[in-house]
């Protein structure tokens, strides 16, 4: 096992907390458990680097049913990165209590138009995953595609939209698609705005699992050259015990290095595991009468701290606000198209 990479802790070592977002730019191997997925995360900045231009949140909205995951490549290194991970902290923050990801998705395309300025843009993966029914939505800005994992049948596969992205672009599931715009589909952040961006969904079952990279993974080569590619890590990745989640990203990186012959990896490496554990958010209904509390707090700890960041105000939909103290709503809350079960 490589120095520093064999102790992957377990998820359980923190469990998180309502309105919390956890993760930045820095270096990483731990992990936290939320009601319907475990998350480990294993990431290193180039060269041993105290930032890098990977950058990672998982958030937990403040009735414990919303999780967001986030995964971006950020184009450079320094102080543009770290400003780009401060501003997407903020957003995390500002939508962490939103069951649609559609605005967040398009302000993160506004905001990496802003720092295009300075030269700046990314590849990211968007997952919202809505504990209540098992479902997880994606959206891809120029990513590699992450890995699904179906416990049921043990079988490894790419998670992608099912239909091609130029066709859905300006359909209802889509996100930010505008008439005229089917073209500009999927870009990465910052490169054009508006862009469309696919939307599409998942349904999770206990033991499954979803893996999502940067692109150092797939780009890293052998003592030949060769590229590892998608297909190849797939096949590396069914190679390696899915039953043991906790020690999957040390081993998987483990052989990617050996297939490169010993060398680091010549890039930020960043790999976001999740695993559905069965779990739901404890008390629901209690819960959502804490909410507003929680919510309130975060406000005023702003207002406090005198923060520039605005606080995560609730989604005002039906589902959003009356689900939190009646948990039979959640289950009126619908698919995207291109759902897949």
């Amino acid at each position: 096992m490589m120095a520093g990479m064999a102790k992957q802790t377990d998820a359980a070592g923190h469990t998180m907390h309502c309105m919390e977002v956890w993760g930045g730019n820095q270096a990483a191997d731990n992990g936290v458990s939320m009601p319907g997925l475990d998350a480990w995360v294993f990431s290193r900045p180039y060269k041993g680097e105290s930032g890098g231009g990977d950058v990672h949140y998982v958030s937990s909205c403040a009735t414990g049913r919303i999780l967001r995951l986030l995964v971006a490549d950020v184009s450079g290194h320094g102080q543009a990165v770290a400003e780009a991970a401060v501003a997407l902290r903020g957003l995390m923050r500002r939508f962490v209590n939103y069951m649609d990801q559609t605005r967040f998705v398009l302000s993160l395309n506004k905001e990496f138009s802003r720092l295009a300025e300075v030269g700046s843009f990314a590849t990211a993966v968007v997952a919202t995953y809505w504990s209540p029914t098992d479902y997880l939505v994606a959206c891809n800005a120029g990513h590699p595609r992450p890995l699904l994992y179906r416990a049921r049948t043990r079988t490894w596969e790419l998670l992608k939209a099912p239909v091609a992205g130029a066709e859905v672009a300006a359909a209802k599931g889509g996100v930010g698609a505008a008439d005229g715009d089917e073209g500009l589909v999927n870009l990465p952040l910052g490169i054009a705005e508006p862009t469309g961006y696919d939307q599409f969904g998942v349904h999770l079952r206990r033991g499954d699992l979803v893996m999502i990279y940067t692109d150092s993974l797939i780009e890293s080569r052998d003592a030949a050259g060769k590229l590892l590619g998608e297909q190849g890590l797939l096949e590396m990745v069914r190679g390696v015990d899915a039953a043991a989640p906790e020690t999957l990203i040390p081993t998987l990186v483990e052989r990617i290095i050996e297939r490169a012959g010993g060398a680091s990896l010549d890039d930020d490496m960043t790999v976001l595991l999740l695993r559905h554990n069965g779990l739901r958010p404890r008390r629901q209904a209690l819960q959502g009468i804490l909410a507003p509390f929680r919510i309130a707090g975060s406000v005023w700890e702003r207002i406090r701290d005198g923060s520039g960041s605005p606080a995560g105000l609730p989604q005002m939909s039906l589902v959003n606000v009356l689900g939190a103290v009646v948990p039979a709503a959640n289950r009126l809350w619908g698919r995207v198209r291109g759902s897949r079960d």
